[in-house]
């Protein structure tokens, strides 16, 4: 917070602020409207009712039509706000309304019937916070399994992954032998193929191991990153030949040394992997979509897509679910941000 305060207050001019001071807050308050502004828009429209969703104008805060109690009659009717003529300003109940003519009550003393045009009519609105659409999301759906099985899964899929890519990381790194830069660089060449060339190969191995339906079947396929390979080996690359060379003179196994001293003194590059591990396995929708067609075993991405339906579409649980789904993530990347930034760019540098 120091920081931010440090940099929003300090100016060029000596005595008052320069035009460029100016320009630059501009600029900041326009990258944060244009990253935060549908984030909070997403979160207000997930407290919506069906309803308001659907009003228009859209608004950005839950808005939601004032319903009174009225004497005499079931239920609650909907308040309206008289905005012309002899009744201008009261707010009254609205019974029902023929054509372009309502019929009102006043709440408070009902009365006669009042015949406004409806042209002079307005909703009362209040705030309301529909929290329901979360709740029934535990009580109606299987929220609770969808989110175990994304845990799960992002969970298991990112130990794997740490551990078989600082394994090819510490090969590639320290060890010499004929065709390791060819191998290196044949994996790189990798990235270049997009993940739905080999989506059909997958699928047919995945179906011989018996893994389709199975969390497994999600989990294996992507263990190894080419990605991973990269930035661990770029990372390792900084470590002292001399120390590993001085614990195989101490008769340390090759495993130890890996794990009792690169590991530990890769953490920063293993942090940053482990966090782009969690948002890709997290966020992953087409590999799950094609391994996966029993509804038990679903991840929270294709939940949500369960939840279009051809017809009709719950968007108030649609846009519940998917705040839901964001904030895990959300989490994990404020709190190690600033871990982020510090491992690429010591990998990068190094």
């Amino acid at each position: 917070m120091s920081r931010l305060a440090t940099m929003l207050t300090a100016r060029r001019g000596r005595l008052a602020r320069d035009w460029t001071d100016w320009a630059s807050l501009a600029y900041l308050l326009l990258g944060v409207l244009v990253m935060f502004l549908p984030v909070v828009w997403l979160f207000a429209s997930s407290l919506k009712t069906d309803q308001a969703l659907n009003a228009f104008p859209p608004t950005l805060l839950p808005w939601q039509p004032a319903q009174v109690a009225v004497p005499g009659h079931a239920g609650t009717l909907p308040l309206m706000r008289v905005t012309a003529g002899r009744f201008a300003g009261e707010r009254l109940a609205e019974l029902r309304h023929i054509g372009l003519v309502a019929q009102l009550l006043d709440p408070a003393r009902p009365g006669p019937v009042l015949h406004i045009p409806v042209r002079d009519l307005k909703p009362v609105l209040h705030l309301h916070a529909s929290w329901s659409n979360f709740t029934d999301l535990v009580r109606r759906f299987n929220f609770l399994g969808y989110f175990w099985n994304s845990v799960l899964i992002t969970t298991l899929a990112t130990l794997i992954t740490l551990l078989i890519n600082s394994m090819a990381a510490f090969a590639l790194s320290k060890y010499r032998f004929a065709g390791r830069d060819a191998v290196f660089g044949l994996m790189l060449a990798t990235l270049m193929v997009p993940p739905t060339i080999v989506l059909v190969p997958n699928f047919l191995i995945a179906a011989r191991l018996d893994l389709v339906n199975s969390l497994w079947g999600v989990i294996w396929p992507g263990v190894a990153t080419p990605t991973g390979v990269f930035l661990l080996r770029q990372y390792m690359l900084t470590i002292p030949d001399d120390l590993i060379e001085a614990a195989r003179m101490d008769n340390a196994s090759e495993w130890r040394i890996y794990w009792r001293i690169v590991l530990p003194l890769s953490t920063p590059a293993l942090g940053v992997l482990a966090i782009f591990s969690v948002m890709w396995r997290w966020n992953d929708f087409l590999w799950p979509m094609v391994v996966l067609n029993r509804s038990s075993a679903f991840t929270l991405p294709l939940a949500l897509f369960s939840f279009q339906g051809d017809l009709q579409t719950q968007w108030h649980y649609l846009l519940a679910m998917t705040v839901l789904t964001l904030l895990p993530v959300t989490v994990i990347f404020l709190f190690l941000q600033r871990s982020i930034t510090q491992g690429i760019a010591s990998a990068g540098v190094k």
